[in-house]
């Protein structure tokens, strides 16, 4: 669902609910069909996206939406980097904006409040790991967000006819590796 453009003052960002998970799907789907970002090649469905949401925060990890005039316009969410519990004070992050709303500063709004609840609950490092090397919108944000880049996987996807790297960038979080 496309939302006239709100005042970017306008804009709530919040705990995403259940209510919000077609608006999710819709949004995820466009990226997924036309875009480099995701390496999905269709689009999941809404029962699969609402088992992903509830895979994310019943394990306890924060999950936020960015909505204005009770749409939403976008949505981030943290996960485990990986099982292991090794890796347990690491966080991956994912961000999407619907696709006509980006360049209006939701994807930071977004960002910035995943990085805050996150540090919050104690988590030391964030990473975001970027389809597309030539997503420079995506590694705009994260910079902008105090990531750094600390490498590129080249040529590890394939997605619309072409070889897609991947970019990985991360961010210390709270005390990051200070000692536990």
């Amino acid at each position: 669902m496309k939302a006239d453009l709100a005042p970017a003052s306008d804009i709530e960002v919040r705990l995403a609910r259940a209510t919000d998970l077609a608006a999710i799907t819709d949004i995820y789907a466009h990226h997924v069909l036309h875009g480099l970002a995701s390496f999905e090649i269709e689009p999941p469905s809404v029962a699969e996206m609402t088992r992903r949401y509830r895979s994310v925060v019943t394990k306890g990890y924060p999950y936020f939406v960015a909505t204005a005039n009770a749409t939403v316009l976008g949505y981030t969410y943290a996960g485990a980097y990986h099982q292991r519990p090794g890796y347990r004070h690491t966080v991956e992050n994912s961000v999407y904006v619907e696709h006509m709303q980006v360049g209006r500063g939701i994807g930071r709004r977004l960002l910035d409040t995943l990085i805050d609840e996150c540090e919050r609950s104690g988590f030391r490092q964030m990473l975001a790991i970027i389809g597309n090397s030539d997503n420079r919108a995506s590694i705009k944000l994260h910079e902008r967000c105090g990531f750094t880049l600390t490498g590129t996987f080249r040529s590890v996807g394939h997605k619309h006819g072409r070889w897609v790297d991947v970019v990985l960038m991360q961010r210390a979080l709270g005390l990051g590796d200070a000692p536990i």
